[in-house]
């Protein structure tokens, strides 16, 4: 009876010293949601691209510059004699106002009145601060920003609905520089 008990221990021991062992997914999910949704915002990313194409070309009077960031952009009011641009921590202080693609005012700048900003240290959205970041203070510039540098796909969750592009006049009337600039 004592050479079973012993037997039992041993069989325990055994067992219990044995590695763990890597358990099998239930199912495999796919990568097509993701596939997707790297379609749609393509195809909208490129349908807002000839949106604005259209828009430059009827406007032959301005001259747009392509941004490295995805954005247009085109000087309405432009200082030469000044080489300061906004950096890190400066302190921005600029109106604008914001429209559709149409035209259409969402934003007034009476509804947004003068900003300030601290640089990338406070919340704007994409497009609007890489585009500050071009700018020296007295300009005026437009921005074109598809719906990816401006709001997204959430919105503002106010005026402004998903997937809108928008146009955007700037006016930087000052940069006061940070301390550690």
């Amino acid at each position: 009876m004592t050479n079973y008990l012993y037997l039992f221990f041993l069989v325990l021991t055994v067992a219990a010293c044995k590695s763990p062992e890597a358990r099998k997914p239930v199912s495999a999910k796919s990568g097509s949601f993701i596939d997707q949704s790297v379609a749609r915002n393509i195809e909208l990313n490129e349908r807002e691209h000839a949106v604005f194409e259209q828009l430059m070309q009827a406007d032959t009077t301005t001259k747009y510059i392509a941004s490295n960031s995805g954005f247009w952009y085109a000087y309405q009011t432009q200082v030469a004699d000044s080489l300061i641009t906004p950096q890190f921590g400066d302190k921005l202080t600029f109106e604008y106002h914001v429209t559709d693609i149409a035209g259409n005012t969402i934003y007034s700048k009476a509804d947004l009145q003068p900003q300030t900003y601290i640089m990338d240290k406070q919340e704007l959205f994409t497009g609007l601060r890489e585009g500050l970041k071009l700018m020296r203070a007295g300009e005026t510039v437009t921005f074109l920003f598809p719906s990816q540098k401006a709001y997204g796909y959430y919105g503002d969750e106010n005026k402004i609905g998903t997937n809108v592009p928008l146009i955007c006049e700037v006016t930087l009337h000052s940069i006061t520089r940070s301390e550690s600039n």
